[in-house]
């Protein structure tokens, strides 16, 4: 039984924050207009789903009537069927739309990418994991945009950061964090033996200026000529930018631009998009047992995928899905993992609740 008063509560709040988000006052903060702007991007799903269910109740309510009548009879007993799974299906979504949504889950994202364990096989497996994700950023029709990277001598990637923008980007990647495992013959295995390698994946909300404020004076920032692997394609202009933040401790370096003004905004972009989840994970602390339950914490030293070259498979073990499709996969086809950790994520929520799902 869904809870009316309730659903009625936040239609109403939806068309306050319509009103809201037309004034002037609103307009001119900044901080305010972002805050009420993701509220009613949020209320929104749920008023249609709400309005959609009172259309469909309403039609049942008149075939059941009809159904008395024998001109319309006929047409009341086609429609009613139709009508009563449509009304089950808002049901389970509108009880879905009603869970604790995550604040973050609108928002753009930062992955950072870094190889670990396995030389410069985790360094070329890095760089596969940054195209399966570009390829897969394609499909969604978000944009990629690489703001730091590091190159392996090999070819590889020692660490990549960029950003991903587009729509609800954090919802759907948000799971991604972690370590990922992969298990093939190298290129420069002669033997043909499998080798095992690892890469973290991290996964921030990017942090709007309004969201955290970063006090120049709290920076200490150095110029430096850029560098990389071999030589070849460096840019040896004095515009590699590291940011030192003295009260978090944190730096960091960006230097893909020529320009300093361009690696000094790149670099306060992920600096933000840290800091935040600094203070988020800080202000949800008591919260971290309950959210590790879900679909694993997503902490960057817990194995959260398997990618086996040989036997063409990836396994997710936080859910235990196992595909045979790891050519796919690669390719940017992670929907099926996405929607699965997802529904995993929601059913979870749903059982805390004390509710199902079907």
């Amino acid at each position: 039984m869904l809870p009316i008063d309730k659903l009625e509560s936040l239609v109403s709040r939806f068309r306050e924050l319509e009103e809201l988000l037309c004034e002037a006052e609103v307009i001119a903060d900044t901080k305010r207009y972002t805050a009420l702007r993701r509220e009613h991007a949020e209320l929104g799903l749920l008023t249609a789903a709400y309005g959609r269910f009172k259309v469909v109740e309403t039609q049942i309510a008149d075939d059941r009537a009809a159904l008395a009548d024998p001109d319309l009879r006929e047409m009341a007993e086609e429609e009613l069927p139709v009508l009563e799974v449509e009304r089950g299906e808002l049901e389970k979504r509108i009880e879905v739309l009603l869970l604790p949504s995550d604040p973050n889950d609108a928002r753009n994202t930062i992955v950072e990418i870094r190889s670990g364990t396995g030389g410069e096989e985790a360094a070329l497996f890095a760089a596969d994991l940054f195209r399966m994700y570009s390829r897969f950023a394609e499909r969604a029709g978000w944009k990629v945009e690489i703001l730091s990277t590091s190159e392996a001598s090999g070819g590889g990637l020692k660490e990549l950061v960029c950003a991903v923008t587009g729509d609800r980007v954090y919802s759907r990647m948000r799971f991604e964090g972690g370590v990922h495992r992969v298990q093939r013959v190298p290129a420069t295995e002669s033997q043909g033996r499998i080798h095992t390698s690892t890469a973290t994946v991290a996964v921030l909300p990017e942090a709007d200026e309004v969201d955290v404020e970063i006090d120049e004076k709290d920076l200490e920032i150095s110029i430096a000529a850029s560098g990389g692997p071999g030589g070849q394609g460096v840019n040896t202009t004095n515009s590699a930018v590291q940011l030192l933040h003295r009260p978090s401790g944190l730096i960091v370096k960006c230097q893909d631009e020529r320009s300093q003004i361009k690696n000094k905004a790149k670099a306060m972009k992920v600096l933000r998009a840290r800091l935040l989840e600094r203070e988020q994970d800080a202000a949800h602390a008591a919260e971290a047992a309950e959210r590790k339950s879900m679909v694993g914490s997503g902490d960057r030293s817990e194995k959260i995928r398997t990618y086996n070259y040989p036997q063409n498979r990836v396994t997710d073990h936080r859910i235990g899905l196992t595909l045979h499709k790891l050519d796919q996969v690669v390719n940017g086809d992670l929907e099926e993992l996405f929607t699965a950790l997802r529904s995993h994520h929601t059913a979870t929520l749903m059982e805390q609740q004390g509710r199902t799902i079907v």
